[in-house]
C-alpha cells in the first residue's frame, strides 16, 4: 500500500540556497508516517494509548533534486520491510507530479511502555494491529 501526503514548503523551511533545508525532510517523513497511520485507521494517539510506540533507529536520505518554496510537493510512504520487532518505511518526495526530489527511509523499532514505571523498552514483537496495517 502506498500513501501520499501533500506538503507545501513553508518559507521557514527554505535555506540560503533557496531550497528546502535537508533536515526538514525528516520532519516531513514523520508527518507522512502519522498521516499514513490515520489513513489506515490506526491513529498515532490510539497507538500510544495502547502502550505502544515506535522509535526511529536509522534514517537515510538521497537527493536527486531540490524542492523550493511553494512547490506542490508530496511524500509517498510505503512499507519496505517488516521484521519481528522493527519495520522500514520508504519515503519518496516528489517536487511535482512525477519529479522525484528525495528518496529516503526510516527504520523503526517498536517499543512498549511499562505500566508500572512508565519506561519504554523494546517490544517482543510488532503488535497485530500495527503489523496488519504495515502489510
Amino acid at each position: 500500500m502506498t500513501y501520499s501526503f501533500a506538503v507545501v514548503p513553508r518559507y521557514v523551511e527554505i535555506d540560503q540556497q533557496g531550497v528546502v533545508f535537508n533536515g526538514h525532510y525528516l520532519t516531513w517523513f514523520d508527518e507522512a508516517f502519522t498521516g499514513f497511520l490515520d489513513h489506515v485507521g490506526l491513529p498515532y494517539p490510539k497507538l500510544i494509548a495502547s502502550g505502544v510506540d515506535v522509535m526511529v533507529v536509522h534514517s537515510e536520505l538521497d537527493y536527486g533534486g531540490s524542492v523550493r518554496w511553494r512547490d506542490d510537493a508530496r511524500v509517498e510512504v510505503t512499507c519496505e520491510r517488516r521484521g519481528t520487532t522493527s519495520f522500514t518505511l520508504g519515503f519518496t518526495v516528489y517536487r511535482s507530479a512525477d519529479e522525484v526530489a528525495v528518496v529516503g527511509r526510516n527504520v523503526y523499532v517498536v517499543v512498549m511502555r511499562d505500566p508500572e514505571t512508565g519506561d519504554w523498552s523494546k517490544a517482543p514483537g510488532i503488535p497485530d494491529e500495527l503489523a496488519a496495517v504495515l502489510g
